[in-house]
């Protein structure tokens, strides 16, 4: 046991030391202004393949809009083969890797944009210094891709030594940075203007692999699938290809290689037209002086040969452009299998942040956090054997051991984060997760990784001797649970006191518990901040409670309980639980006797519900379930399962439930009253089974009661790759949007925006194999329109 312990240790020890020691890692720990498309960290993270492009084909190469649809058609290539495409560049001094549409757009608009730059490696601190926009050159976007871990690039052509190189010394920088960078560069050899023969002889002295990707060892001439010279090597297949890369990683090699792969055959004839148009333009360029003004020769020479060919040439650029990215894609995919085959993907989760931010907040005055979470952060280790029969023998056995972070808390964390940073550069340290770790290899692993997720960590709060909480699974082959043990006591025996300091210090808009915590900690929690003025009467904080699991979702009840007499409203403004949750709610109100209170009475009579609401919850519940899936049946559960029933019984206790019912969707119960009853738009709503809810207007106290079914959002089966995180998910995406919009649930738009929000939160991390999908940064945009 001692040695199985000791060991464990040096793992995790190292596999802290490794993503120290990643280059995007590293960069994000000193603050680098770097962006990730959430798709492309999404990609990264689980192991997906993705091809880096280049944009300064798309700011300086092409005329606009041309250059837009180039882009847009290069990157839709991409996706074809099943790759993720990340164009690269700099847009107001922040390197993104990955750009929106609009991002896109921006750059390919140089009416609208022309002071948008050329950048290669001498350019990308000044651009970034002077809030630049700028293009990446194939030197650039080899570095940049290089530092994101992305292992396949595709361009045009290659920069290289120019004609009459010898005497200048103008060689292109991108040749240098093919010895730096192991990235394959797809290209359709070097560009033309060139001297292929030097810039091939260059190559050979900086030992940069040199591949035709092609029948022959013919090397390419951009326009002309024929130089005159030939590559030393030959392949003609994506799987060779990235088996070359992936050797190079093998070996702990440095530098790339080069993929040269000819324009295709349809536009071989016009090859030799446009090569006398090079010819002529580079003499234009001699006679002119042209040549003498560096970076700017290159779109010169370029632009003059459209000209001369009246637009031929620019057909054959984009179509060479095309076809590498179609290969680049295809060697993308190959490479991913071969990684993900033997297990050593060099791209670890650590190394891709959350989009919205990559900033360490170290050092940092931090501003009051208007989301605070209190609950568990824990290490989640999962073990596969190879087989099930090697279940139960008393001995070790070969499988897959997996490690990740876990925790619910943690896990709501993670996802409102996501969505909330991604809104707004001034949203990254809204959330604030507090919790205990321990001192152990565990504890520092939680802090790191939480950390380099661009996560505020001041609330982790390391315990002298403490056991992390760590959950230990044991899967058999087909990914049913055999068996586990989970080792939550640190955070289920955390004072409930060290929490109520964090509460009181940043008075937040929202604050969250999840059910790991013990029922004193709650009754401390809630019992505290509410005599200490954190309410929603002294500064409209409001309490979110996340029930976890069937057993511990009673927890929050002795909290409740020891309120119902100090409050004038609900104890609980917000509570999410599943259907087996509820009904275990209501079970335990009964047996502690909180359906007997005065309190409860007094509530149930001011809703006034009478036969009216009985019969419009009937008419509902025969509603259909899912209006693409009749196999899901209809809404009768709110009826014969009491689950209208128990929602309505809960509400002294809870103001609004949001009942989590799988595939059946989910319905939200919420009570108004008072003023937020006067001002909802709820005030001038009535039933409408159409839109799926029910409404309650007392005639006495003037409370609304309002019951709506939300049907889920649908996911196919070979979608579905694990369950573990979506309700979390759900929960932070509905927590960010609250932060945003504290009274979305006021009216029915609002309500079916936050809703839709929540429910694509947990659909996208259906799909993702980590707990929490990194794609949730990418609902910034429905965020906004809140």
């Amino acid at each position: 046991m001692l040695q199985a312990s000791f060991r464990g240790i040096l793992t995790n020890q190292r596999l802290i030391s490794l993503r120290k020691a990643s280059s995007l890692s590293a960069a994000r720990g000193r603050r680098a202004p770097i962006d990730v498309h959430p798709e492309v960290e999404d990609a990264l993270a689980t192991g997906k393949p993705v091809v880096a492009l280049e944009s300064t084909i798309i700011t300086h190469g092409m005329p606009y809009p041309t250059s837009l649809e180039m882009a847009q058609s290069v990157e839709r290539i991409v996706r074809s083969t099943g790759s993720i495409p990340a164009t690269i560049a700099v847009i107001g001094g922040r390197i993104k890797i990955g750009l929106h549409p609009a991002e896109l757009e921006r750059l390919a608009d140089q009416h609208s944009n022309p002071t948008a730059v050329k950048l290669s490696r001498r350019d990308i601190a000044a651009a970034i210094a002077l809030k630049k926009d700028g293009g990446t050159t194939c030197c650039s976007t080899l570095i940049f891709a290089a530092l994101a871990g992305i292992k396949v690039f595709a361009t045009g052509g290659l920069g290289g030594v120019h004609r009459g190189g010898e005497n200048t010394m103008d060689v292109s920088a991108d040749l240098h940075e093919l010895t730096r960078c192991p990235v394959g560069l797809v290209s359709a050899g070097v560009k033309s203007i060139l001297d292929i023969r030097r810039t091939l002889e260059y190559l050979e002295t900086l030992g940069v692999p040199v591949v035709s990707y092609a029948e022959t060892h013919d090397f390419p001439a951009f326009y002309s699938g024929r130089s005159g010279f030939e590559s030393p090597w030959r392949i003609n297949d994506p799987r060779t290809a990235a088996q070359i890369l992936h050797t190079h990683w093998q070996l702990g090699m440095s530098n790339g290689a080069l993929f040269a792969v000819p324009i295709p055959a349809e536009y071989e004839a016009v090859g030799s037209a446009l090569q006398e148009a090079v010819e002529q333009a580079v003499r234009e360029s001699e006679e002119q002086n042209i040549n003498n003004l560096g970076k700017a020769v290159t779109p010169w020479l370029l632009n003059r040969v459209g000209e001369l060919t009246q637009g031929k040439s620019l057909a054959s650029n984009i179509a060479l452009v095309e076809n590498t990215a179609l290969v680049g894609g295809q060697i993308a995919v190959e490479y991913a299998k071969i990684a993900g085959d033997r297990h050593d993907q060099d791209v670890s989760t650590s190394d891709v942040a959350s989009s919205g931010t990559t900033d360490d907040f170290k050092g940092q005055t931090l501003p009051n956090a208007s989301l605070v979470i209190v609950g568990c952060a824990a290490v989640d280790i999962t073990s596969q054997p190879l087989t099930d029969s090697d279940l139960g023998h008393q001995s070790t056995f070969p499988g897959k051991v997996s490690m990740s972070l876990g925790g619910v808390g943690r896990n709501i964390a993670e996802a409102a984060h996501r969505v909330l940073s991604s809104h707004s550069d001034e949203s990254s340290a809204a959330t604030l997760l507090v919790s205990l770790v321990g001192d152990d290899s565990f504890g520092r692993l939680l802090s790191e990784e939480t950390r380099m997720l661009g996560m505020r960590t001041d609330g982790l709060i390391p315990v002298r001797g403490g056991r992390s909480s760590v959950c230990s699974l044991l899967l058999e082959r087909s990914g049913g649970l055999r068996a586990g043990v989970a080792d939550m006591d640190l955070v289920r025996n955390m004072d409930g006191h060290v929490a109520r300091e964090f509460i009181l210090a940043h008075k937040p808009k929202l604050l969250a518990v999840d059910g790991n915590l013990s029922p004193d900690t709650l009754k401390v929690v809630v019992s505290e901040c509410s005599r200490n003025g954190v309410d929603e009467a002294a500064n409209n904080t409001s309490k979110f409670s996340e029930p976890t699991s069937v057993v511990k979702s009673a927890s929050i009840l002795p909290a409740i309980a020891g309120n119902l007499d100090q409050l004038a409203w609900s104890p609980i403004t917000f509570a999410s639980p599943n259907l087996l949750e509820l009904a275990h709610l209501y079970q335990q109100a009964q047996l502690l006797n909180l359906t007997s209170h005065d309190r409860w009475w007094q509530v149930l009579d001011s809703l006034g519900l009478g036969s009216k609401f009985r019969t419009d919850l009937d008419l509902l519940s025969r509603r259909e379930a899912s209006s693409h899936d009749t196999s899901r049946g209809n809404l009768a559960f709110l009826v014969e399962k009491g689950v209208a029933q128990m929602a309505i019984n809960l509400l002294p206790f809870f103001r609004h439930l949001v009942i989590k019912c799988g595939d059946l969707g989910v319905v939200v119960v919420m009570r108004f009253t008072g003023d937020d009853a006067a001002e909802s738009s709820w005030s001038t709503e009535s039933t409408n089974h159409h839109r799926r809810y029910v409404v309650s207007h007392s005639p006495t106290s003037g409370d609304i009661v309002v019951l709506q079914h939300f049907p889920a959002m649908q996911l196919s089966s070979d979608a579905l790759v694990n369950t573990t995180g979506a309700g979390d998910s759900l929960v932070g995406a509905l927590l960010a949007t609250l932060v945003q919009s504290p009274k979305a649930f006021h009216s029915t738009i609002s309500l079916q925006r936050t809703i839709d929000i929540a429910q694509h939160a947990a659909l996208l991390s259906l799909q993702s194999p980590l707990a929490v999908s990194p794609l949730l940064s990418s609902l910034h945009g429905e965020l906004s329109h809140q």
